[in-house]
């Protein structure tokens, strides 16, 4: 049977899970049954990525602005996020499966924290897919705690500023030792970053999806990746000549 992958592969797929409440909504369910079903998707969406040899999934779980949302929306979420961890951790790890966590740990529950940590001890020797999680993830505040630790870098005199270069970002940054993402996958339908990996997505390519994160089903992910690979991806430079005519 001929395989759904196509040959050009991105080696790092990033995806904004975008749309668990208006799924919801528009089924008159509460928005906490869009999230179950996201959830339910997250599942999918690994194993998906790691039959298709991508090797980094990165998925916005949490950002940092999250926390504004209603108290009992944020309670919800947080159950579930236990509640993944819990049930699916041993599975992942069974699959050789390697979780990462970026994003503040600070003012992070406890619980929380221990179960994010826990994550990534329990896989940390697994050579599979990595499972990037976002969680309480912002790019701009990545950006900020990357600038504060070279400037008390400097500030000891344990860095030049004249060396500073975008090799010493990317070390600071949250993704330091992850490859940058080579296709960004938000669904809803909405077109924008949303304050995720705006650093790391400088030449990314960008799929917007119209189905909402419960829709993003096997099918849908291999409709994006095959989008990706017939991309002509340049890193700002020209085509090469026999791709050129009428650019």
């Amino acid at each position: 049977m001929r395989s759904e992958t196509p040959i050009n592969v991105p080696q790092h797929v990033a995806i904004i899970m975008d749309g668990n409440g208006r799924w919801a909504n528009a089924r008159g369910l509460p928005r906490t049954a869009g999230h179950r079903a996201g959830v339910e998707r997250v599942r999918e969406a690994v194993r998906t990525a790691a039959e298709a040899d991508i090797k980094y999934l990165t998925l916005f779980a949490f950002s940092s602005e999250n926390w504004n949302r209603p108290k009992q929306e944020v309670s919800d979420l947080m159950g579930l996020l236990r509640f993944f961890i819990r049930r699916d951790l041993a599975e992942l790890h069974r699959e050789n499966v390697r979780v990462r966590v970026i994003g503040c740990r600070q003012s992070i529950q406890p619980d929380i924290k221990a179960l994010l940590v826990e994550a990534e001890e329990r896989t940390r020797e697994n050579t599979g897919i990595s499972l990037v999680i976002a969680f309480n993830y912002g790019a701009r505040d990545e950006m900020v705690r990357a600038v504060r630790e070279i400037a008390e870098a400097v500030k000891s005199g344990d860095m030049d500023p004249a060396s500073i270069t975008e090799k010493t970002v990317a070390g600071h940054i949250d993704t330091a030792g992850i490859p940058d993402p080579d296709l960004v996958i938000r669904t809803s339908g909405e077109q924008r970053l949303s304050n995720f990996l705006l650093w790391q997505a400088a030449y990314a390519e960008f799929v917007f999806m119209p189905c909402l994160w419960p829709d993003f089903d096997r099918a849908a992910f291999h409709e994006a990746l095959n989008e990706f690979g017939r991309r002509d991806r340049r890193y700002g430079a020209v085509a090469a000549p026999e791709l050129a005519v009428g650019s």
